[in-house]
C-alpha cells in the first residue's frame, strides 16, 4: 500500500511546492493579518486556512467536489458567496481608518478565534480550490497502491504538510516586520487600505472567473 516510485514523489512534491508558493487569497489573508497584528494573528489565520484546506481534501476524497465540477449552479453559488465574502472583508479593511474593521489598531488584534474562522471561510468559499484538488489529486492515484480515497487523502494531507514548511517562515518574517511598525498607526492605516484593496481585487477576480 502506498508504494510509489521516486519519479512519482518528485513530480508530486514539486507540484505541491509550486502550489503553496503561488499567490492567492489564502496567502494574502495570512500575511495581511501577520503584518498588521503580529505572529499570533498570522498563525491563527494560517491554521484557519489549513483547516479549510483539510475540508477541501476530505470533499475531494469523498467525491463531493465533483458536484462543483459538474453543476454550474453549485459552482456559481459558491463562487459568488466566496467573492462577496472577500469583497466584504476588503471593504471592512478599507473603511477601518486604521482603528477597526478587518484588522484593528496596533496592539488590538481581532480575537484569534474570529481570525481562525475567517481563515476557514476564505479557503472553503473558493470553489476553484475545490476543483483544483479534484483535478490535481487524482493524477497521483496509482493502481494497486491502495484504495483511491486513501491515496487522495494521503496526497491531499501531504500538500498541507508541504505548506507547513513554507508558510510558517513567512509568518515569522512578517511578524518581525509587524513588531517594527506596531506603534505607527499611520503605517497601520495604509496596511489596512492595501490589504482591503487586495481583497476587493481578489473577490472581483473570483467573481469574473470561470471554471
Amino acid at each position: 500500500m502506498f508504494d510509489y516510485s521516486f519519479a512519482h514523489w518528485l513530480a508530486f512534491l514539486s507540484a505541491a511546492v509550486l502550489l503553496n508558493l503561488s499567490p492567492g487569497p489564502d496567502i494574502a489573508f495570512i500575511l495581511g493579518h501577520t503584518m498588521r497584528s503580529g505572529k499570533r494573528a498570522g498563525f491563527s489565520a494560517l491554521f484557519g486556512v489549513w483547516s479549510g484546506a483539510c475540508l477541501h481534501v476530505l470533499m475531494a476524497a469523498l467525491g463531493l467536489s465533483a458536484i462543483l465540477a459538474a453543476s454550474a449552479v453549485a459552482f456559481s453559488t459558491v463562487k459568488w458567496i466566496g467573492a462577496a465574502y472577500l469583497v466584504w472583508l476588503g471593504i471592512q479593511a478599507l473603511r477601518s481608518g486604521g482603528g477597526d474593521g478587518l484588522i484593528k489598531a496596533a496592539g488590538e488584534s481581532l480575537p484569534v478565534a474570529r481570525i481562525y474562522r475567517q481563515g476557514i471561510l476564505v479557503s472553503l468559499l473558493n470553489p476553484k480550490v475545490a476543483i483544483f484538488f479534484l483535478a490535481f489529486l487524482p493524477q497521483f492515484v496509482v493502481e494497486g497502491a491502495g484504495p483511491a480515497w486513501a491515496q487522495l487523502m494521503l496526497h491531499g494531507g501531504l500538500i498541507i504538510v508541504v505548506a507547513a514548511f513554507i508558510e510558517p517562515p513567512l509568518v515569522l518574517l512578517g511578524g518581525r516586520l509587524a513588531d517594527a511598525i506596531r506603534h505607527n498607526q499611520k503605517i497601520g492605516l495604509w496596511l489596512d487600505r492595501g490589504l482591503g484593496a487586495l481583497f476587493v481585487a481578489l473577490g472581483v477576480r473570483l467573481a469574473l472567473s470561470s471554471r
